[in-house]
């Protein structure tokens, strides 16, 4: 073997040994690597593994957190919810006692009525509707008597019942709760709203007693009658603001419960005027019980001739006690109390008498005119009696001739128009008593079923104190005559008013220059002993 190859041996070997140290090298770092890869991953791994459970961990953390979280919002909510639940019923509480202080105030709780002060202040505007209105009104205040007695030996208890009993029954006739108070433990108050004058409200204060008297009340199965004491106060004359009216009503109670008397007004004017009314009406309903009414006749002549052409029929009042009543004195009462539908009813009969009798004694008999209240118009029943009275004889319906004031028509002229046409059908004549008086209108008046207008008495007097009441009757004459009406002069008294009711070409006239109203027998003898007008 050469040295070459020898060399070349021994440099391939030291080549091949240094390959191996390096191949060696570098497995040894490749697994070095590869260890210091696997620690690393476990480590990593590890890492991980702890963060797993971290999150895990902070998971259950966070939801134990939220469910608190929620339990606590939810006892924030209830607490809120109590707490303005608290606050809602304190507020209603609140408003309740609001509403309860301010009812209080004004009102009594154990009746509802409105209490002294409520009273006080609707009186007050009242009161001020009366001043506008220019009538009256009365106050009145009302004791119970006997109510201590009763409150003391059944107890309190059974003493508010009545009080409310005593409540209810007074809003029963009144039917109206705003005209009425509770004032004291056993004091009622009420208010009549609108009175022409103190006979009024004694007539309504004596009906109301004694069905007050009258009426049972009903307290432990035990049934009791009460009476009262009443003062009463009228607007104006005894009060012209509501405290004064009030505590003179008190006073007029006052005096009723020391004198003995049921009632009495605040002025002893007023208390005598209100006892001479009431037995002022008691007279006049016995008067028509006992047949002491009488009918005297008036002339009515022909203003042309002179002759006899009718009569008015008035009513006058024969009272045995004193004679014969002059009508002022007990008409007012008449019409007030609703009597003179009775009296005007007997009146058309007893003229019908009157006419028929005369009439079957040969007499020249006229047509008689009677008045007719507003009353009796308002009743829907006037026609069918007027219809019943002139049924009785044929020659009946002759005998009437029906004056209406103006103003009666004009209170519903559509239904007195219906009605005055259905009694003109029947053969009775109509005339408008004290033209010019009222508001009807020329259109009106034509169409209304009329015979003739009778001119007012002022019109006939003032004709004679200068031209402006001349104008005035001979404008109403014309008018008259232009609508074929006949027209009758009232109330005249002289040669002068006789002459110019002549000149103005007036028809008729009736007054103290013919002749004063005269009774049945005198006005036939001096009257109807000749023939009649053929005209009338």
């Amino acid at each position: 073997m050469t040295e070459f190859n020898r060399q070349l041996l021994q440099s391939t070997a030291g080549l091949r040994a240094e390959m191996l140290a390096d191949m060696r090298r570098s497995v040894i770092l490749t697994i070095i690597a590869a260890a210091l890869l696997i620690l690393g991953a476990w480590f990593v791994l590890r890492a991980a593994r702890r963060w797993q459970a971290a999150i895990v961990a902070g998971n259950r953390q966070l939801n134990q957190a939220t469910a608190e979280l929620e339990e606590l919002n939810n006892q924030l909510d209830e607490m809120v919810r109590e707490r303005t639940l608290e606050l809602s019923e304190a507020v209603r509480q609140h408003q309740l006692a609001a509403e309860r202080a301010e009812y209080l105030a004004y009102y009594d709780p154990l009746t509802g009525l409105a209490n002294r002060s409520l009273f006080l202040d609707r009186l007050a505007q009242y009161m001020r509707g009366a001043a506008s209105g220019g009538h009256q009104l009365a106050v009145a205040v009302i004791d119970l008597e006997r109510f201590k007695n009763i409150n003391d030996s059944l107890g309190q208890p059974a003493g508010d019942a009545l009080l409310r009993q005593v409540a209810e029954w007074l809003l029963g006739i009144t039917g109206d709760a705003s005209l009425l108070a509770r004032v004291g433990a056993d004091h009622f108050a009420g208010v009549l709203l609108q009175v022409r004058q103190g006979g009024d409200v004694a007539r309504l204060l004596e009906k109301t007693m004694e069905a007050f008297l009258n009426h049972p009340f009903r307290i432990d199965d035990g049934v009791f009658r009460l009476a009262a004491k009443v003062g009463v106060a009228l607007y104006p004359e005894d009060g012209t603001d509501a405290d004064t009216l009030f505590r003179n009503a008190e006073a007029a109670l006052k005096r009723a419960k020391a004198s003995g008397e049921r009632y009495l007004f605040y002025t002893q004017t007023m208390t005598a005027k209100a006892a001479a009314s009431l037995n002022l009406e008691n007279q006049l309903r016995q008067a028509l019980d006992n047949d002491e009414f009488v009918l005297h006749y008036q002339p009515k002549v022909s203003l042309a001739s002179g002759k006899l052409v009718g009569a008015e029929a008035l009513i006058r009042w024969n009272d045995p006690r004193t004679g014969l009543v002059p009508p002022g004195d007990f008409m007012p009462t008449l019409e007030e109390t609703g009597l003179i539908y009775e009296v005007g009813r007997w009146a058309l009969r007893q003229a019908i008498a009157d006419y028929l009798r005369w009439r079957a004694a040969g007499l020249a008999v006229v047509r008689t005119a009677v008045k007719v209240s507003p009353l009796q118009l308002r009743h829907r029943g006037f026609v069918a009696e007027i219809e019943q009275l002139v049924g009785v004889d044929q020659l009946a319906a002759a005998a009437l001739e029906l004056e209406i004031t103006e103003s009666a028509i004009m209170e519903d002229i559509k239904r007195n128009s219906v009605r005055l046409h259905a009694i003109r059908d029947l053969g009775v004549r109509i005339a408008i008593d004290d033209f010019g008086t009222g508001f009807s209108s020329l259109s009106h008046l034509a169409r209304l079923p009329v015979d003739a207008l009778k001119i007012d008495r002022a019109f006939v007097v003032d004709m004679t104190a200068g031209p402006e009441g001349l104008a005035l009757v001979s404008t109403i004459i014309k008018l008259a005559q232009a609508l074929k009406l006949k027209v009758v002069a009232e109330g005249v008294e002289s040669e002068e008013q006789s002459r110019l009711l002549r000149l103005l070409n007036c028809d008729e006239m009736q007054g103290y220059y013919v002749s004063k109203p005269l009774p049945a027998d005198v006005f036939e003898a001096g009257y109807l002993a000749a023939p009649s007008d053929p005209a009338a």
